[in-house]
């Protein structure tokens, strides 16, 4: 597999979901398979394809807080995105060079973030469907799609969180935010922070080391015609209304 490796960026929860849309009908078109690392800003919810945003978000909570909210084209649950606190990435390529199960090429993507975590010296394993946990704990969470003949995976690997914030942005069943639920969730998902104090930083760098292992890939950039196609469909689609609130 040979690899376009996009520069580690920042970018804005519409124009982030734009260029995972943009990328992905390249790589339909010829493009090479493509893997970027990125951020959030401002932090932002994102729910899954088939979710209802109102269901899912306290909106007056991630508005008060200038917190952005977006729907992605893959499934899964609502994710808080913090600017401080995560890595995101995407790999985009044809779908012939990935397993053909679902949970085959999870676990294949999802190896190359435990081999990774593995160089900052975080012992991870991979958890079907398509989680990554440290002792029991969850620190990655990932989500796909396929179309026009391209798998997109796209996921986080958690650097820091605060839990408080999270539920404070997510609607959880109950207004008042229990002690009990926070810790509840404490048990269950861990940072890379809880094993190690490093930078963000280093640990982008872990990643790229862990993903290109054993590929021959390239440092590149979007092409303008991606970036533009990226500006247009973050403008038209992922901040209307109409998308964001379709179910």
């Amino acid at each position: 597999m040979k690899l376009r490796v996009l520069p580690f960026e920042t970018r804005s929860a519409a124009m982030n979901m734009g260029i995972d849309q943009a990328v992905t009908e390249t790589v339909s078109n010829g493009a090479p398979t493509t893997l970027r690392f990125w951020r959030w800003k401002p932090s932002a919810v994102s729910i899954g394809y088939f979710q209802s945003l109102e269901d899912e978000i306290n909106l007056e909570k991630c508005k008060e807080l200038g917190v952005d909210v977006v729907r992605r084209i893959t499934g899964g649950g609502a994710v808080y995105h913090d600017y401080d606190g995560e890595i995101t990435y995407s790999i985009i390529g044809k779908q012939e060079l990935f397993p053909k199960g679902i949970t085959e090429s999870y676990h294949e993507i999802c190896g190359w973030i435990v081999n990774s975590l593995k160089k900052l010296g975080i012992e991870s394993e991979f958890k079907p469907i398509n989680d990554i946990i440290v002792a029991e704990k969850k620190i990655s969470g990932n989500a796909q799609t396929r179309r026009q003949g391209v798998l997109l995976q796209h996921g986080t690997i958690l650097y820091d969180l605060d839990v408080r914030k999270m539920f404070s942005l997510l609607k959880v069943g109950q207004e008042k935010i229990a002690d009990k639920m926070i810790q509840a969730v404490e048990e269950r998902v861990t940072r890379v922070l809880d094993h190690k104090k490093i930078s963000m930083e280093d640990v982008y760098n872990a990643l790229l080391e862990g993903f290109t292992e054993g590929k021959e890939f390239e440092h590149g950039e979007l092409t303008s015609e991606e970036l533009e196609r990226a500006k247009e469909v973050a403008e038209t689609k992922y901040s209307q209304r109409e998308w964001n609130f379709m179910r």
